[in-house]
């Protein structure tokens, strides 16, 4: 018997309104963006985490509820759930070390010195899952990292947002149907 694989795109961020605009929830944007390009509703999961569906491509979207520094807990409960492998598990994350607007396509790697990609390794086991890097940096002072990310962009940066996440949910329609590989070659350019 063959079963039908699934993947998933997990978005990271932190929830509630009071961090609904702040850098580090960019993993956030682009999942809700692809959500809203296919009509689909986020509803909540068996876990710490919010799902929607796209039952013809075989996708699953989530969003952790636990916050960004626990995300590892949700992403576990989400494997476990649906019998994710690593490599079907793709993390759509914030990263500060890629100018504002780039984003990177990867196989596998460490954490980065990120504290999502951490917990989500150390629940995990392993590092040998896929990522999105969404680029947040700017020419503003970017250290500390952690204070950083939990501000909004400045207003003149907004356009530059709204491509990102336009370009982030592009690279998760690629993904989708033309595997990891293909995308990496086109987006990584």
């Amino acid at each position: 018997m063959i079963l039908n694989r699934v993947i998933a795109f997990i978005g990271l961020g932190n929830p509630g309104e009071k961090f609904s605009n702040t850098k580090h929830n960019a993993g956030f944007w682009v999942v809700t963006e692809w959500a809203k390009r296919y009509q689909l509703s986020f509803e909540p999961g068996k876990g710490q985490y919010i799902v929607a569906k796209h039952r013809k491509r075989g996708v699953l979207l989530i969003k952790p509820l636990a916050g960004m520094n626990l995300s590892g807990t949700a992403v576990k409960q989400a494997s476990n759930e649906w019998n994710l492998l690593p490599s079907e598990t793709f993390i759509i994350v914030d990263d500060v070390d890629l100018p504002l607007g780039k984003i990177r396509l990867k196989p596998k790697g460490g954490d980065g010195c990120h504290r999502g990609l951490e917990n989500i390794i150390y629940h995990l086991q392993t590092d040998n899952f896929p990522r999105v890097r969404l680029g947040i940096g700017t020419e503003e002072n970017m250290r500390p990292a952690e204070k950083y990310v939990m501000k909004p962009f400045k207003l003149n940066k907004k356009s530059e947002v709204d491509r990102m996440i336009v370009l982030g949910a592009d690279v998760l329609d690629s993904i989708s149907t033309k595997g990891l590989d293909s995308s990496m070659n086109k987006f990584n350019s």
